[in-house]
């Protein structure tokens, strides 16, 4: 059942409330030590969220983990009349748009899915590594990486491809702040986005926390499902995946019980 507000608009579904929440520093810690695999389950499979994972997009930092809260940028096809819109050197959306993140924050950018198109080389993005923020998502390409590493920006960086180009002639930044699609997932300001070398994935800023503890359970499960067929020398089929019974036998595991 869906409960409105006052105002008429959604604010719980199926028992959550659905509105947008700041997600704490120690929320994204705790991301940061999960597989990806495991989130996707616990967005796509348990929330119902159709796609969460973002295709197509791919780690160009191997070995860093993810966990930032969304800060976003929208691109859109270049033409005359936008460009004098938009093009306001240092308050143009992409500065903006960065300027918006600091530490535990991700730019995340829409671009379309143009995988020649770069968000930015070295110059621009010398911005997200002043502003201590956590890196660089995006549908498009990344370009200057070497430099970016050379330097030590220290940002972690998922991209659709590597490119020399600049954005243009397919896209311009147009717009920051608001919702977008990135790699085929919705985007919604302050959703958490977490990475590892499988990909990226968009865990609604609501659904964060009851998201982490579901995967740190089930991550503790499986862990104890491995141990048991070892122990047996059994099939894998026998205990996963692992059934009701089997959580709760994990839990009263932990517990001591």
């Amino acid at each position: 059942m869906t409960h409105l507000d006052g105002a008429g608009q959604g604010e719980f579904m199926n028992g959550r409330k659905v509105k947008p929440v700041a997600v704490s520093d120690e929320i994204l810690a705790r991301f940061r030590v999960v597989p990806v695999a495991t989130v996707w389950a616990a967005v796509t499979n348990r929330l119902g969220v159709p796609i969460s994972f973002m295709e197509g997009v791919r780690a160009f930092t191997p070995g860093a983990r993810l966990a930032g809260r969304a800060r976003t940028l929208r691109f859109l096809p270049p033409r005359l009349d936008l460009s004098s819109e938009t093009r306001q050197g240092e308050d143009s959306p992409e500065y903006l748009a960065m300027a918006r993140c600091g530490p535990g924050d991700v730019l995340v950018a829409d671009v379309m899915g143009r995988k020649m198109a770069a968000v930015g080389g070295d110059v621009k993005l010398l911005q997200l590594h002043m502003n201590g923020a956590e890196g660089l998502v995006t549908d498009g390409a990344i370009r200057d990486l070497t430099v970016l590493e050379d330097e030590g920006y220290g940002l972690i960086v998922y991209a659709g491809s590597r490119t020399p180009y600049g954005g243009l002639p397919w896209a311009e930044p147009a717009e920051e702040g608001v919702d977008i699609q990135c790699g085929g997932a919705l985007v919604r300001p302050g959703d958490v986005i977490v990475g590892d070398d499988d990909g990226a994935v968009v865990v609604p800023s609501w659904y964060a926390e009851e998201c982490i503890a579901w995967v740190e359970e089930t991550e503790g499960v499986e862990s104890y499902v491995k141990d048991r067929i070892k122990a047996e020398g059994a099939r894998p089929g026998k205990y996963y995946p692992p059934s009701d019974a089997m959580r709760e036998e994990y839990r009263r595991s932990v517990s001591g019980q």
